[in-house]
């Protein structure tokens, strides 16, 4: 996988392909929410819920802990 900036749903499609952008991203998060400590080492390269995508970083973090889509 290409480690770059994604947008939230660019990166969630990756994960989700085969249903829509919203529930895809959706997912994405609850997956993130679930997988312990993520979302706080999300949080500590920068994420916010009012970010609409992923840096490079925050996209490293998120392979490392789900595996590649």
């Amino acid at each position: 996988m290409n480690i770059r900036t994604y947008g939230k749903g660019e990166l969630a499609q990756l994960y989700c392909p085969h249903i829509t952008t919203a529930a895809a991203r959706k997912k994405l998060m609850q997956w993130i929410n679930l997988y312990p400590n993520l979302m706080d080492a999300l949080h500590r390269a920068g994420f916010s819920d009012a970010t609409r995508s992923f840096t490079p970083a925050q996209v490293r973090l998120i392979v490392e802990a789900l595996g590649e889509p």
